[in-house]
């Protein structure tokens, strides 16, 4: 099936682009810091997919692409970056806005981002050798220490929706897999990783959610506090002015 790859990019994003423009959630009002964090995102992962597929430690099936590629990369894997993104911050967000009690305490934070430190430095240690474990694990750190340093609140909202986020993203990622289709569309080297896998996923495939989802929420996050200080800044001239 030539467009299964295709047709699970467009079915992620269909359902949460035509809810953007519900007047209870215009998250269209999002758009520019999103595409802006997707495309800060793609700058990072674009090139290890590129570098990573160049030599051998994952590939695709070209069962079930279309053939059509950039740069070594089947388009459907660009869109893999836009449309997944899209859908995870979406829901993100409306967890946020109408569930609020989701969100974490400080210390509760603190405690999961301590543990994970602690766990992604073991495994670092003891797997330095495996090229995916390598960069997955110190991708998470380095952005997990910048949210810390720039926005620390952030993980108080990101941790429990990003296991929210989760069950999709394993389904979507599970038919890439190989669940419920004969081989793989993405295919690993497990020499190069854990050689773990939850049914058919990578068990770094977790960690490199993270750091993607991360890596544009973090982004969006600074875009939007820039963007409402300079609202209130023009309202409190525009009341100067008046008065």
């Amino acid at each position: 099936m030539k467009f299964l790859y295709l047709f699970l990019n467009l079915g992620s994003i269909i359902i949460p682009f035509i809810f953007s423009f519900h007047p209870k959630i215009k998250f269209y009002s999002k758009w520019k810091s999103l595409f802006i964090g997707i495309i800060v995102m793609m700058s990072i992962f674009i090139p290890w997919d590129i570098l990573f597929t160049n030599h051998g430690i994952w590939g695709f099936n070209e069962k079930y692409i279309t053939g059509y590629k950039i740069l070594n990369l089947p388009i459907e894997e660009w869109l893999f970056f836009i449309c997944i993104p899209y859908a995870c911050l979406f829901t993100h967000y409306c967890l946020v806005k109408f569930f609020p009690k989701i969100i974490l305490s400080d210390k509760a934070s603190y405690l999961i981002t301590t543990l994970l430190f602690l766990s992604i430095l073991i495994v670092l240690t003891v797997y330095f050798s495996k090229w995916y474990t390598l960069i997955n694990f110190s991708y998470a750190l380095i952005i997990l220490t910048l949210t810390l340093l720039i926005k620390p609140k952030l993980l108080n909202e990101f941790y429990p929706t990003f296991l929210v986020i989760l069950l999709p993203f394993f389904i979507i990622n599970g038919v890439l897999t190989g669940t419920g289709i004969e081989g793989q569309v993405v295919w690993y080297n497990d020499v190069e990783n854990l050689g773990f896998r939850l049914k058919t996923i990578p068990f770094e495939d977790i960690f490199y959610a993270l750091g993607m989802l991360l890596t544009v929420a973090l982004v969006m996050n600074k875009i939007d506090k820039k963007n409402k200080k300079r609202c209130l800044t023009y309202s409190k001239k525009s009341l100067k002015q008046r008065s």
